[in-house]
């Protein structure tokens, strides 16, 4: 939240919440005027929860962050890993070091709502048996110290997030855009595959691909997509008129600058002395 928002003027006041559906809910109710949400990791892949909230609620994403994410194993008093007991930490960060918790061997897992919660638990104990899991960074605000680090699966461990808002933004033609969509295909062979063309003969790139159940539906699908581009251009118009009359269920999530924006291409010039 603090990276995202260090890009805009004033002051920044956070609200921490115990579950996605409450930091959607501040938002709606306008006790917030955005909510920070993560939306999947490169080494646990996507937060489900989150796409489930998105479907159900009116707010647009008005914006991406990717942030490496570095674990480290965290506690309030001089000890060694070998006294660790109990871990606590958020479910998914369980399964992002699931390989460190193998070798750890007989500890007791015990899982949180949040990052935040888990250090706060072990900072109120203040016991050599246990420890949490999350940053030094977020650590070092509860009194924690990293008694070792790198615990990840994957050591490019990232995570992106959606920033989301009551009012859409308008993204300028010229500033490279993503778009986030929902539908639902009709019940056919090959729809969803038609459905994709309709991507390609437009020449949109699409990023991302996420299927979810429908609540109600048995063995029916609601899909996300991240798609490259602005739907206030041409071809992105088309795509989203052609895809609303041949789907059951449509809707555009947010259009918002792109996070990856690739270096523009100067031509070299070489100036040779005489």
């Amino acid at each position: 939240t603090q990276k995202y928002f260090s890009r805009r003027p004033g002051e920044l006041l956070e609200i921490g919440c115990h579950s996605f559906s409450e930091i959607i809910s501040k938002v709606e109710t306008n006790e917030a005027d955005y909510a920070v949400l993560p939306i999947e990791n490169t080494s646990s892949g996507s937060i489900n929860e989150v796409y489930d909230q998105l479907q159900h609620t009116n707010l647009s994403i008005i914006g991406e962050l990717t942030h490496p994410i570095n674990h480290a194993l965290l506690v309030s008093t001089d000890t060694d890993i070998s006294n660790i007991k109990t871990l606590y930490a958020h479910p998914q960060v369980f399964a992002q070091c699931s390989h460190f918790l193998a070798e750890l061997g007989n500890v007791e897992v015990k899982p949180c709502d949040s990052t935040s919660a888990a250090m706060l638990r072990v900072a109120e104990l203040k016991s050599e048996n246990a420890a949490a899991m999350g940053s030094e960074t977020g650590g070092r605000l509860y009194g924690l110290h990293a008694i070792q680090s790198n615990l990840a699966n994957q050591k490019e461990n990232h995570s992106r997030f959606f920033v989301v808002a009551r009012k859409s933004v308008n993204v300028p033609l010229q500033v490279p855009a993503k778009t986030t969509l929902v539908m639902s295909t009709v019940q056919k062979p090959g729809s969803l595959v038609e459905a994709l063309m309709v991507l390609r003969d437009n020449n949109i790139n699409m990023t991302k691909l996420e299927s979810r159940p429908i609540t109600g539906n048995p063995w029916e699908e609601m899909f996300y997509l991240d798609v490259e581009g602005n739907i206030q251009d041409g071809p992105m118009q088309s795509v989203l008129e052609t895809l609303q009359s041949m789907t059951r269920y449509f809707k555009v999530l947010g259009c918002y600058p792109s996070e990856e924006v690739s270096p523009t291409k100067v031509a070299a010039v070489t100036a040779l002395a005489e």
